[in-house]
């Protein structure tokens, strides 16, 4: 894990020895799991090391200076798929009270599995879909932050992150290409889910400097009764101007 704790130091996250065992654990299961569940199309260790759990720990960068002075907000991770971002943000920042959020049953299973073997705490896996998640009490507007990875175009991300968020509460998007271009695009989605949205920010880390960026949202109402809209609307039909 030599990749990871170089770069995790280049954004400034210092791994303990423990932490990186941990990662160790966390790739070999994900490995392993992957014969059988379709959680990855990265399958080199060292690929997975820094296309996931590196990149992964990008997602922290607008809040590291609170994370770093042991805040501990409550994050969900939306449309997790094999944990990524939030396994690794827990493994980084274990004061993080996380929910993981993932549709596909199989997958969260495995989420589960991770969480027990890793001995994760104050770890929730959800396996719902985040239009009918985003409805129940407990879960709406009720987080400090929300990351998502690969959920489809901004507008669609916005829709179903934003309705987790309290007032105040930030968006993480881990996005890759033109981040300028991408914001005009969803900027209507961002005015219906009242989210202000912040200058991009490029990652300039080495072996993911390739375009990516974080797009980060901050929450500045409650969220309108009507999204998110029924199941699958948001990608299909992407608030638009």
């Amino acid at each position: 894990m030599s990749a990871l704790a170089a770069g995790a130091r280049t954004l400034g996250v210092e791994l303990s020895a423990g932490q990186l065992a941990q990662f160790d654990q966390f790739q070999a299961a994900l490995l392993d799991w992957n014969a059988r569940v379709n959680l990855t199309s990265i399958t080199s260790a060292p690929e997975v090391e820094v296309k996931h759990f590196l990149d992964s720990l990008t997602a922290a960068v607008p809040v590291l200076a609170r994370l770093r002075a042991g805040e501990a907000p409550r994050a969900i991770d939306v449309g997790t798929g094999g944990g990524f971002p939030g396994i690794p943000l827990k493994i980084a920042f274990p004061r993080l009270k996380l929910t993981l959020l993932e549709a596909t049953g199989k997958k969260a299973r495995f989420l589960r599995a991770v969480v027990e073997m890793l001995q994760l705490s104050d770890v929730e896996v959800k396996a719902a879909r985040a239009e009918d998640l985003a409805r129940l009490p407990g879960h709406r507007d009720e987080y400090g932050l929300a990351t998502a990875r690969a959920l489809g175009s901004l507008a669609t991300v916005v829709e179903l992150c934003a309705p987790f968020l309290e007032p105040g509460g930030l968006l993480v998007a881990q996005r890759r290409g033109d981040l300028e271009a991408e914001l005009r695009r969803a900027a209507p989605a961002f005015s219906a889910l009242k989210v202000w949205a912040r200058a991009p920010v490029p990652i300039q880390v080495p072996g993911l400097a390739d375009g990516r960026g974080l797009i980060v949202g901050e929450k500045h109402g409650p969220t309108p009764s009507r999204y998110p809209r029924r199941s699958g609307m948001a990608r299909k039909d992407p608030i638009s101007a």
